[in-house]
Formats: structure tokens, C-alpha cells, sequence
């Protein structure tokens, strides 16, 4: 991972045409070993969940380069790298297993959940809640070292839904996400892929609970 973090940090440095041209060949050395992290970690992780088996690198990793036409930042080029390994690839809207290293920011992160499910997705995940509550909260703290991102959540109860619900907080959330924040030296361990991949089995029950209800909000054409 050091060579991708190194990189990174230098891209942070020179985000511009310029030098990235001047770097393409050390860049394509760079992606080469970022496919490699991406295999290893898509590997260990169908070891534990059989259920993203079959999933491809380009299934789920990101390409550097920023869309910049809606956005104020014009920098062209991502400073970060991110593995998302669900079932039938990033696009599916499933939820999955995510690592995340962006050095610039001293962010590195693994995450398991859904984001930015659709209006009928949360409808599901909700009555999950509303009718398995306990089981629900038992996923959350089987969870070891992670914690719930309420960051994006509302700031009132969603209308229809009762917050007199023995777990009626969690209705609240938009994105479902567990999340462990770790640090750079985590990452530049020999075994930090196999590390990562072991520190989220525990979120396997957490991310069976969401595709389940992704599922059937899908089969009830929400």
C-alpha cells in the first residue's frame, strides 16, 4: 500500500494535467498495484461472504479521474482510493464492504452498509426495524469497533413512521452505514487487506439485514 499512499499524497501536491502526465508511467505501476489490493481484498472478503462471489476489480473500484462539470473544484483528478465489493458490482445498489485511504485528509476508513438507498429501499430498511428492531440493534453491536454514521441523518422523525417505536431512533437514518475509522499505519501493515477483511466479517449480519430488505423493496417494485 505504500506506493499507492505515496503516490496520493504527491497527487494532493500537483493535482494538475501537467504532472500527472509527466507521472503517467509511475501512475500505471501505481493502478497495477491498486487492482492487486482490490483483488486481495475482494477475495478475502467472499471468503467470509459468499455472496459478492464473482465480483470483478472493475466492479468495484473507482477511476481517478474527477467529473468535474458540476462541481466548483476543478481539480481532474481523485487523491483518494476506494474498494466497494457487494453483489453484482458498485452499480447494483446493494450493500457491501468499503475501504477508503485518502491521505491528504488523514482519512482512512472501512465502512460496511448502504448509500443513498432509494426512497422505497429505506421504506424497507425502516419496517425491518419497525417489525425486527431487536435483531437489528443485535447486527449494530455484534459490530465490533464500528459505530453507526449518523451524520447524514434527519433531525426529526420521518413523517408516518411512530417515535414511540421501541427503536425509533434508527428511523431517522438515510444512509445505513458502520463505519471504523483507523489510521495510516494500519494500512501499511504486510496484512492489512487481510486485516481489513477479517475486522468486518463481524458486519456481515448488519449487511445481510440491508440487501434482504434492498431486495424486497426491489421485488414490491418500491
Amino acid at each position: 500500500m505504500k506506493s499507492i499512499l505515496d503516490f496520493l499524497s504527491e497527487l494532493s501536491e500537483h493535482n494538475d494535467r501537467t504532472w500527472f502526465e509527466a507521472n503517467r508511467n509511475r501512475y500505471k505501476q501505481v493502478k497495477k498495484r491498486m487492482d492487486e489490493v482490490a483483488a486481495e481484498f475482494i477475495e478475502a472478503v467472499a471468503a467470509f461472504d459468499p455472496a459478492v462471489e464473482g465480483v470483478q476489480v472493475k466492479d468495484a473500484t473507482y477511476r481517478i479521474y474527477r467529473d468535474t462539470r458540476f462541481t466548483k473544484d476543478k481539480s481532474p483528478y481523485k487523491t483518494w482510493f476506494g474498494v466497494y465489493v457487494c453483489p453484482r458490482g458498485k452499480k447494483s445498489g446493494f450493500s457491501g464492504y468499503y475501504m477508503h485511504v485518502e491521505p491528504d485528509q488523514n482519512h482512512y476508513m472501512l465502512c460496511t452498509g448502504a448509500y443513498c438507498p432509494t426512497a422505497g429501499e429505506i421504506r424497507s430498511v425502516r419496517e425491518e426495524i419497525m417489525t425486527e428492531g431487536d435483531a437489528f440493534v443485535e447486527s449494530i453491536e455484534a459490530a465490533t469497533g464500528f459505530e453507526v454514521d449518523w451524520s447524514s441523518a434527519l433531525k426529526r422523525m420521518p413523517q408516518g413512521w411512530s417515535a414511540e417505536d421501541q427503536h425509533s431512533e434508527y428511523y431517522r437514518l438515510r444512509n445505513f452505514l458502520l463505519v471504523k475509522l483507523v489510521d495510516k499505519e494500519y494500512f501499511l501493515r504486510p496484512d492489512a487487506i487481510q486485516q481489513a477483511a477479517k475486522d468486518m466479517q463481524c458486519t456481515r449480519p448488519f449487511n445481510d439485514t440491508l440487501n434482504r430488505a434492498i431486495e424486497y423493496a426491489r421485488e414490491m417494485g418500491w
